[in-house]
């Protein structure tokens, strides 16, 4: 039998990554039979962990990104010392991440070496880049004892609040009878990662076409991406629902548990859909699939073969974007329309 264990768990500051953590999640919490695992994530990554099984407590961080703020970090050290933590897993690679379990006085503290953390952490993890491609596995791997095989992890899995679901879908006037294809055109990282929007606007116009809905999904940040699909789309974006920016995070991936399909840039929206297990068409150009895969078995990666993909620039370098360009929405439109099964 298992003496439970208190895990904090310092989550990423991307939303994507914060979804790819729950494997991981699901690993520390195998072994007992009630939750054992708190979060400290940003405000915004809450909602993410809201929807995760085996999380017992989530703690909002109260610290500005990229801000050291001692004293703040001093006064969360001490929070956390209070809740007699026996085990903190530090996921960012920035030594402030480290500083408050160390402050708190945690007696294991793990995580990847990363920026000088030796000290702060002192169960430190060399990373196998090559041996762990996914950072999923990456993530996985912090579970187990150093050296230990890690057996490949199960997909993320969040479970849909059905009751918000149902309370956003009449407060929209989102028709739910009906088949659905939602567009993900934003992407936060940068313009590398977005789709053109005469693309998107192409694949809504064969959707509507057929007798479909679509509805635009996206953070406030999304707002622009989403006008210019619609700008782009002409008189059929009369017809496209454009929710950007009208829902919180968390009702946004309950909504994406109704499409059939999801077409989606590499984003934290493209994780989430296949999480809650949402066909996903996932548009692919400066970033890999190799390293943030959507994980789902109905999910499937449009991408092209160009010698200067992936990047991993938050803007073209070379001023061409054909990874993204020459994209072909006839090409995205054709794995979509088999996901939702017109005929």
């Amino acid at each position: 039998m298992h003496s439970p264990e208190r895990i904090l768990l310092v989550a990423p500051s991307w939303v994507g990554d914060a979804i790819l953590t729950e494997p991981l999640v699901a690993l520390l919490r195998e072994p007992y039979a009630d939750p054992v695992v708190d979060v400290l994530a940003p405000p915004w990554c809450a909602p993410v962990y809201a929807r995760m099984r085996g999380i017992r407590r989530i703690l909002e961080s109260p610290l500005a990104h990229g801000k050291l703020d001692l004293r703040a970090r001093r006064e969360l050290g001490t929070e956390l010392a209070a809740a007699a933590y026996t085990r903190a897993i530090v996921l960012p690679n920035s030594w402030k991440s480290a500083l408050a379990p160390f402050l708190a006085r945690i007696p294991r503290r793990t995580g990847y070496r990363g920026e000088y953390r030796y000290g702060l952490l002192n169960d430190v993890r060399r990373l196998d880049r090559k041996g762990t491609p996914r950072l999923v596995d990456r993530f996985a791997a912090l579970a187990a004892p150093p050296g230990a095989l890690v057996p490949t992890p199960p997909a993320p899995v969040l479970v849909p609040d059905a009751g918000n679901r149902s309370a956003a879908a009449r407060a929209l006037h989102l028709r739910t009878d009906t088949p659905v294809v939602v567009l993900c055109p934003g992407a936060e990282y940068g313009p590398a990662k977005r789709w053109p929007p005469t693309h998107f606007a192409d694949v809504a116009a064969r959707f509507l076409a057929q007798g479909v809905q679509v509805w635009i999904v996206g953070s406030p940040n999304d707002k622009l991406a989403a006008s210019s699909v619609l700008q782009a789309a002409g008189e059929a974006g009369r017809a496209i629902r454009d929710l950007a920016g009208r829902t919180d995070l968390g009702t946004a991936i309950d909504l994406l548990s109704l499409a059939r399909v999801v077409v989606s840039n590499d984003s934290g929206l493209m994780h989430a859909a296949a999480a809650v297990g949402a066909p996903v068409v996932a548009l692919f150009g400066s970033s890999s699939p190799v390293y943030t895969p959507p994980l789902s078995p109905v999910a499937k990666v449009a991408r092209i073969d160009i010698a200067c993909s992936p990047c991993f620039k938050r803007e073209c370098p070379l001023g061409h974007f054909k990874c993204m360009r020459e994209l072909a929405p006839a090409t995205v439109y054709n794995l979509a329309r088999a996901a939702v099964d017109l005929g």
